[in-house]
């Protein structure tokens, strides 16, 4: 691995079938970890779903929101919170602000789409 700076390029941001906006900042198959940067509108929440065989961490960047994961009862979160996801356990997060919710969700092992599984 060489030293590299990624710079975001909020024009590679597309709309996800779980409600919210995707940018995946880095997801490379040389990584052994994947950054995605999530954006969820004020209001709306994301779908019942789970990623197996990957251990999911959401960092709050900006917003506020309430998130659900496994048994656990629903959280508020806001900037600065970090979201520890077991794989295989549901989760799905809501925008509880008037701004938009944004946090990066850090993946290990990378996130590969073949791993997600909607349970809506």
């Amino acid at each position: 691995m060489q030293p590299l700076i990624i710079k975001q390029d909020l024009t590679k941001e597309f709309t996800s079938e779980e409600r919210c906006y995707i940018l995946e900042t880095s997801n490379s198959t040389d990584d052994t970890l994947s950054i995605t940067r999530a954006r969820v509108a004020p209001g709306i929440t994301t779908k019942w779903h789970e990623v197996r065989g990957t251990v999911e961490r959401y960092i709050i960047a900006e917003g506020r929101g309430r998130v659900e994961v496994g048994d656990l009862p629903a959280q508020n979160v806001g900037p600065g919170d970090i979201v520890l996801i077991p794989p295989g356990i549901r989760q799905r997060i809501t925008n509880a602000g008037p701004a938009d919710l944004i946090f990066y969700c850090v993946c290990t092992p990378r996130f590969q789409q073949s791993a997600y599984r909607s349970l809506e």
